[in-house]
């Protein structure tokens, strides 16, 4: 879903966009050095009028056309000289501002995989990676030109209204009779139009994500025959992203309108008071033809504030949008104590009455969990059955810290999780979830992932463990890419490369979540045979819905209500309990 826009008595564009100081702080040098060249560039072009009041006043009035031969050289060298430092700027700017892009884009990354998996369960990814990829190229361009050229141009129109008055002060304050309105609706457009970039930035973040999930869903979408209807819902978001689109470029060519107009009356009222004074014989020629020059020269100055502003706001609303995600609270880790002996004592895996609910869940809702308390002894494999929604996914995600208890605490070997570093802890623990994850990497990449320092055999092994010697059979073997999500293999396929990725590292700890769902029976029974070898070595969690995968445990444990109300082995289970009895004849039922 999208993050709501900050409220707006709270925002200010400028403290927002001090922000990115740590990230220009580095190139600062040349960032300045840019700015002051094209400060001296824009300087070079005010000296022209100035040229062209002693060309007026000096060879053309005195008829002389070695003067005015030699006029238009140094207006030939001028012009030459303002575009060869704007070419300057322009290159000095190139470099370090894509270093600053890659640094912000690199840190955003690093950031996201620090973030808990709660953060990631609120926020649409379409947002997350408009932030990653639009944002971030609106900062860069901010940082190119607007930032730049706000200072640039302002110079500029303070050196230009002091030429002009110097001139003639009574023609200069008909020229700056527009300014004090022009700032007033300049104020009013900044806040109006912060306000509407906000609400476009967001959507192109909502657009971003019905494109994600349409094109990671296609198979659905394609199987059910819902291409029209998704089209109609991108149609819908694209119609109301281009209505914000629209009511910025009416705000901006309303700001524009009045900015152009405004000066534009200005410069004509001084060139009819300018010409009744050179007719008056109180000012020379030259002198209007400069000052009018320089009125001209101003224009784009003035001109371009609304769109400078504009880029300015849109910059501004995308350092918030990044700012958000970057203030997110990381996960924490205690802090690093002394290496030293630590005493290993076999105590296996250990609920403490453990409690937990969601973080965005409302406050009268019970907790997912409550009271769990649950002891799988070193080397013991448990099983954990309940019926759909009774907390079985969470208790398993718990203990690789993937959410946060609520109440109580998880030990390992009498440690609490929570005073190793994740490091520390996934290092022990592994897991493998029902729904598998593979990335755009070879086969062998992908397994690897559970163990970065395992070699070929420890590969081969897990292959075998998991019954997935079909690897060897694809275009490359195991150096085959299976492409995003591992869309290209079977969904039996996906999960049993899932299940070679958690047993790869012969962890202390695995943690299974329902890892044999999508197999067939025969398959299932061969990973099964190869699995029971891995679990004699290890401590296990096995949440399981099949009784074929319930007999893998040595005992079982009954979730009901967010509690485990019962623990023994399955025939016990299914002797005293009836609960558990009816679960197990519903999924032999499902069976056949």
């Amino acid at each position: 879903m999208p993050t709501p826009p900050a409220p707006a008595e709270d925002r200010s564009a400028v403290r927002s966009l001090l922000r990115l100081w740590p990230y220009v702080r580095p190139v600062r040098t040349r960032l300045f050095t840019a700015a002051f060249v094209a400060v001296v560039a824009s300087c070079v072009g005010l000296v022209i009028p100035l040229l062209l009041k002693w060309m007026v006043d000096g060879p053309i009035a005195g008829r002389d056309p070695a003067g005015v031969w030699r006029g238009a050289l140094y207006l030939l060298l001028l012009g030459f000289a303002e575009a060869l430092l704007f070419g300057l700027r322009r290159w000095l700017v190139a470099r370090p501002l894509s270093h600053v892009e890659a640094e912000m884009r690199a840190d955003l990354y690093r950031h996201l995989q620090r973030l808990p998996v709660a953060f990631h369960d609120r926020w649409a990814s379409g947002q997350l990676l408009s932030r990653g990829t639009t944002d971030l190229m609106l900062l860069r361009m901010f940082l190119a030109f607007p930032l730049t050229f706000l200072l640039v141009n302002g110079v500029t129109i303070v050196i230009g209204v002091i030429i002009m008055l110097l001139q003639d002060w009574t023609l200069g304050l008909v020229i700056l009779g527009p300014a004090v309105p022009v700032m007033v609706l300049c104020v009013v457009f900044e806040k109006r139009y912060a306000e509407v970039a906000r609400l476009a930035q967001d959507q192109v973040g909502d657009l971003t994500t019905v494109v994600e999930e349409s094109v990671l869903g296609i198979r659905v979408i394609k199987g059910f025959g819902q291409h029209r209807s998704q089209a109609r819902a991108f149609r819908e978001l694209s119609k109301t992203l281009r209505r914000t689109e629209l009511r910025k470029a009416r705000l901006l060519a309303a700001i524009w309108g009045v900015i152009v107009t405004l000066p534009e009356l200005a410069i004509g009222g001084a060139l009819v008071a300018g010409a009744v004074q050179v007719a008056d014989g109180s000012l020379s020629a030259g002198t209007l033809v400069a000052f009018l020059s320089t009125a001209l020269a101003l224009r784009w100055p003035v001109e371009s504030i609304g769109f400078l502003l504009a880029m300015s706001q849109e910059a501004a609303t995308a350092t918030e949008r990044y700012f958000e995600v970057m203030d997110a609270e990381p996960e924490s880790d205690p802090p690093r104590r002394a290496a030293g002996p630590r005493a290993v004592r076999r105590d296996g895996l250990r609920f403490h009455h453990v409690t937990f609910r969601y973080p965005d869940a409302p406050p009268d809702a019970p907790p997912v969990l409550d009271g769990v308390d649950l002891h799988i002894r070193p080397g013991e494999s448990m099983a954990l059955v309940g019926a759909t929604g009774s907390g079985k996914t969470t208790l398993t995600a718990l203990v690789p810290r993937l959410h946060e208890v609520t109440g109580g605490r998880i030990t390992l070997d009498g440690v609490d999780i929570t005073a190793m570093s994740r490091e520390e802890l996934r290092a022990k623990v592994a897991v493998a979830f029902e729904e598998p994850t593979l990335f755009s990497a070879a086969v062998a990449e992908n397994v690897l992932m559970g163990a970065e320092d395992a070699g070929p055999a420890e590969l081969e092994r897990a292959l075998a463990v998991a019954q997935a010697g079909f690897v060897h059979a694809l275009p490359r073997g195991v150096d085959t890419q299976v492409g995003e999500q591992g869309l290209s293999l079977s969904g039996g396929q996906r999960q049993r490369l899932a299940l070679a990725r958690a047993v790869v590292g012969r962890p202390e700890f695995l943690v299974l979540d329902d890892p044999l769902s999508a197999l067939d029976v025969h398959t299932e029974a061969a990973v099964e045979a190869a699995l029971r070898q891995v679990l004699a070595d290890t401590t296990a969690l096995i949440v399981a819905h099949r009784p074929s995968t319930v007999l893998l445990a040595d005992r079982v444990a009954l979730l009901s209500g967010g509690r485990v109300t019962a623990v023994g082995t399955h025939q016990e289970l299914l002797a005293h309990n009836a609960e558990y009895a009816h679960l197990m004849a519903g999924e032999q039922e499902d069976a056949r």
